[in-house]
């Protein structure tokens, strides 16, 4: 990606550390980022929202690059990450209604609360028709919504291993989910 020089100006300042030079980067970068979002996320991710939370993650950590030329291949990545936990968070609200990755607190009345439980139990009960492998690295990935790198850590399998076998466990899930008659799964949960 070819720098403009407005562009590589404010985000040399923020690199710099320059009081203002964050609302800069931001500034210039956000219709960029929320471009990508939009057309990476899917329909189930809230383009400007995904949008929000990269630039959370650029704030704390613009010190980290040192060369404005890398700056939009370390932005595309941070913005696939969160992309990525954002499309899991609508994985599992599209399997658990009412599931929250939300600090607040938003009582549901009873009869939300017993259509959760419900669609919570029949959950479980596909999980527990899975293996023990597919079981673990979909509760570590989607459940506990644990980073990529953190679930091979875990498993103590390369990267690229534990994406292998989320995806085939994803598809095992949707498989007998659908089998069971548990929701109207699009193609944009695979």
């Amino acid at each position: 990606m070819v720098l403009t020089p407005d562009l590589r100006a404010a985000t040399a300042h923020a690199i710099q550390g320059e009081s203002t030079g964050l609302s800069h980067l931001a500034e210039g970068w956000l219709p960029i980022v929320v471009g990508w979002c939009a057309r990476l996320g899917g329909p189930r991710v809230d383009a400007e929202d995904a949008a929000h939370d990269v630039f959370i993650v650029v704030a704390r950590k613009i010190h980290q690059v040192a060369d404005v030329e890398r700056f939009p291949a370390w932005l595309f990545a941070i913005t696939r990450r969160v992309l990525a936990q954002h499309r899991r968070r609508a994985f599992v609200r599209r399997w658990i209604p009412g599931a929250s990755f939300e600090s607040a607190d938003h009582a549901p009345g009873p009869a939300r609360l017993y259509a959760v439980n419900e669609t919570g139990e029949r959950v479980r009960e596909v999980l527990e028709t899975l293996g023990e492998e597919d079981r673990e690295v979909l509760v570590l990935a989607l459940l506990e919504d644990r980073p990529d790198t953190e679930v091979a850590e875990i498993l103590e399998v390369p990267l690229g291993t534990m994406k292998s076998r989320l995806r085939r466990a994803r598809e095992r899930f949707l498989r007998v989910a659908r089998a069971r008659g548990l929701g109207d799964v699009g193609e944009e949960a695979q």
